[in-house]
Order: C-alpha cells, then structure tokens, then sequence
C-alpha cells in the first residue's frame, strides 16, 4: 500500500512538473588574444614536453622535488581542509536533490487521559471519562517541481560542488606551486652559500698575504684593517644566507606536513635551468585555470538562484495523504475498524508579499551580475599573470647571459689587481675592490639563475599546472530510485 501511494507520488511528480522558470545558463563569452605579446627562444617546446597532468612538477625532472611534492599531496593540512569542504559539498548537494521525492514518517504513540465531568460537549454530563488511546499514524508529502524550483535547485548545488571541486584543484595548484618556488629558493641559496663561503676563503688568502706584507713591512696596516673588515662583512653576509635558508627548509616543512624542528634538507647547490614550457594560445586558460573554473561556475550557481527567485511567483502545490490505524484498546489496533485515513492537497499563490518576490529576484540578478564581473576579472588576471611570467623569463634569460659575463669579468679583474699588488704597482684597495666586486657579482649571477626558476614554476602556475575543466564535468548529484527509500 505505501509503496503504491510513493509510485503515484512519482508519478504525479512527471505528469504535473511542466516548465522550469528563469534563465538557462549560458558562459557569456570572453575575447582573448590570439597569441602572447612576449616571445622568446626558451618558449620552444615539442609536443612530448606537454606538462604533465595533475604532477606538472614532474618537467623540472627534480627526484627530490618530487618526492616533496608527493608528501605535500599525503599530508598537507590546508589540503586536507580542501579535500572535507569538497566532501561537504557533495553531500548538501545530495540534501539538495531529496526534494525530488516525498516524505514518509510515522509518529506512534499512545497516551491515557482523564477528561472532566465538567467539560464541555460531553455526551453524559456531569461524569468524568478516562479513555486510553493508541495510534500508529503515517504521513506522506510530496511537493510536485511545477516551474522547477526544486531542478533549479539542485542546479544551484552541483554548480557549487564544482565550484568547490574547482577550488579544491587551485588549493593544490597553489601549494605545489609554492613548494616548488621554495624548493628552488633554497637551492639558490645553497648555491649562494657555496658562493659567498669562496669568497670568505678568497679574502681569507689575502688577509695572510696583507698579513705576511705587513709583517714584513710592506704592507700598511690600513691595508690589513680593510682586509679584514671585508672578511668580517662577508662572514655575516654567510650568516644572513644561512638563516634565510632556514626560513624556506622550515615553509617546506610545513607545506609536507612536518614539524619543522624534525625537518631538514641536505644541502645541494642549484645547478638547473628552466624546462621548455608550452604555451597554447590564450584561450586556452579559459578551460586549464582552476580558479577561472571556480569563478565560471559561480556564475552558474547564482543564474541558478535566479531561477529559484522567479519560481517564487508561481503556484506551489503540495500533496498530502495519510493513513494508519487508531484505537482505544490495544488488543484491537490492529482491526479492520481501527483504520484512518486521509487525503488531500494545498495550492498556495502568493498574491501580495510587500514586494519581497521581487526584491529577492532584483537581488539574485544582481549577484550574477557580480558573479560575471568576478569571472572576466579572473580571466583578466590569468592572462596578466602568463604574461609576467613570459616577460619575466625573457628578462631574466637575457639579465643571467650578461652576468655570467660580468663575473668572468670581474675574476679577471681580481687576478689582474692582485698581480698590481704584488708587484707594487697599485695599492690594496684594488684588491679589497676587486674581491668585493666578484662577491657582489657571483651571488648576483646565482640570485638570477634562482629567480628564473622560481618564475618559471609561477608561469606553470599561470598556465594551470598542466589542470582541465574535464576534471570537474563528473562532478555531480542526480536523483536516484533508491533515495525514495532512503531516510
């Protein structure tokens, strides 16, 4: 019996739900260039060196890097808090889709009451009654989606778990991205240590010739003293690195989920350059950018709410039926006489609601409207940020030419004014000159080369990390049979 009574509610639920009222949504169309203003040699890439998909990290052909990117994947929290707002998600949209079906509950109950001799409308006045009553009652409701409120409602909710779905992917392109640029970070500074340690032992060696000079008379001991202030400033430029790479080994820690006390990574100087990165075209990063999807989808979800606003102006209908069985006497509940009954249905049209529908409706079509403007911003940014990017390498590859040729320059320059020295052509301030300069133009040269990897992880950034809308097409809530019996 009550499964009939739940078939016919589906069924009416066919046969009555005729028309979806607002606006079906489409993606409002967005220009985008035809190609990138920069260009530049390293952008050359063969189709085989596409980024890899979900570990684009994988193009820097990093081992170690891999390996904290994959603890990063395991055991980061601010994934993890990702991963349960998508879990979350799902399952409001699975709240959503319940109101495809009716509701069934039951409410048994029994009570034992004593009415007064007094009361009212009693058939033998002036005679107390104690009556015993027992019921097992069920009630079912349906609500038929006439003008689709409750399918522009589930639309609202699988646009806001794509949404999230979306925003799950950025969070973990954000993160590897930024794991990626500190990783290269310290390396650089790796590298810069073994740097500025060379200089300390350059200076170092001509702290003992001064000394030797000065010893011997040759030497002034001004030429000692400014010997060894720059010793002295170099030791502390080593200390400043050093701490600046504990900085960046602690941030990794974190972003893979450890204590950063327990946390350490071997030193290993930076000796790398930037992979061939492909581009596409800048419609592209309409569909690879994960936080452009998220704004897309938002879009979505609230031309969705405006749908549900405008249901607001037309008839809700809801059908009720109920049925059970109700006696005095429990020995006898269960008989034929004892059954109840009922059926029925309520229309309600809103005829005067001081202006709320539209002002709810006014509302909704103003947040789309914010909602697209959010969108093309978003889409504004992805291509200025690509753009950065490939500017950026384009300098830096041409900035890191010239410096190694100005260091080479200026170890020639520090051989020349040591020989000058030594043979008492110049005074030692070429030298202290010269030394300084090297120092300043190496760390420099090693700064450059980090810079271009770091930017380098930011242009993948930019481009997606390697990412796809496909990846949140299956992300989605249908109505199933099964949910008719499902509490």
């Amino acid at each position: 019996m009550n499964r009939l009574i739940l078939a016919a509610g589906i069924l009416a639920s066919g046969l009555l739900a005729g028309c979806t009222v607002g606006p079906n949504y489409h993606r409002p169309p967005m220009p985008a260039p035809p190609a990138y203003k920069t260009e530049g040699p390293w952008r050359v890439a063969a189709p085989k060196d596409a980024i890899p998909k979900g570990a684009w990290w994988e193009i820097y052909s990093d081992a170690e890097l891999n390996n904290y990117e994959q603890q990063l994947l395991k055991a980061n929290q601010s994934l993890s808090a990702a991963q349960d707002r998508l879990s979350q998600s799902r399952s409001l949209a699975r709240v959503t889709s319940a109101g495809y079906f009716p509701t069934l509950n039951t409410d048994p109950n029994a009570s034992r009451t004593r009415y007064s001799g007094n009361r009212p409308e009693v058939v033998t006045i002036g005679r107390p009654l104690t009556q015993n009553t027992f019921e097992i009652p069920f009630l079912l409701n349906y609500e038929p989606d006439l003008f689709g409120k409750v399918r522009r409602t589930l639309e609202a909710s699988n646009a806001s778990l794509q949404s999230t779905a979306a925003d799950y992917y950025n969070v973990i392109l954000v993160l590897t991205a930024e794991l990626a640029a500190d990783y290269f970070s310290l390396r650089e500074l790796d590298a810069e240590t073994q740097v500025v340690q060379e200089g300390v032992t350059i200076q170092q060696e001509g702290l003992r010739l001064v000394d030797a000079r000065h010893t011997g008379g040759v030497a002034s001991g001004l030429d000692l003293a400014q010997q060894q202030t720059l010793l002295d400033s170099t030791q502390t430029q080593l200390y400043l690195v050093q701490q600046q790479r504990a900085q960046f080994e602690h941030a990794i820690a974190v972003l893979t989920g450890n204590a950063a006390s327990t946390f350490s990574i071997p030193v290993l100087p930076l000796n790398a350059t930037p992979p061939a990165i492909p581009l596409g075209v800048p419609s592209d990063l309409l569909e690879r950018r994960p936080d452009v999807a998220t704004a897309e989808r938002q879009m979505a979800y609230q031309n969705a709410q405006v749908g549900i606003a405008t249901a607001a102006f037309y008839p809700q209908l809801t059908l009720f039926g109920g049925g059970g069985v109700q006696s005095t006497d429990i020995t006898t509940l269960f008989s034929a006489p004892s059954a109840i009954w009922a059926v029925g249905g309520d229309l309600l049209q809103p005829i005067f609601q001081g202006g709320r529908n539209r002002a709810n409706l006014a509302a909704a079509k103003s947040a789309y409207d914010e909602a697209e403007a959010n969108y093309r911003e978003s889409v504004l940014t992805a291509f200025q940020q690509v753009e950065d990017g490939l500017s950026g390498l384009n300098t830096l590859s041409q900035a890191v030419a010239t410096q190694n040729a100005a260091v080479a320059d200026a170890r020639r320059s520090l051989e020349l004014s040591n020989n000058r020295y030594v043979g008492g052509v110049t005074s030692y301030l070429d030298v202290i000159t010269a030394q300084s300069a090297l120092l300043t133009n190496q760390r420099l040269a090693t700064q450059l080369l980090g810079q271009q990897m770091v930017t380098s992880v930011y242009l993948v950034k930019a481009l997606g990390g390697g990412w796809d809308a496909s990846q949140i097409q299956n992300e989605q809530v249908h109505p199933k049979a099964i949910q008719t019996i499902q509490q």
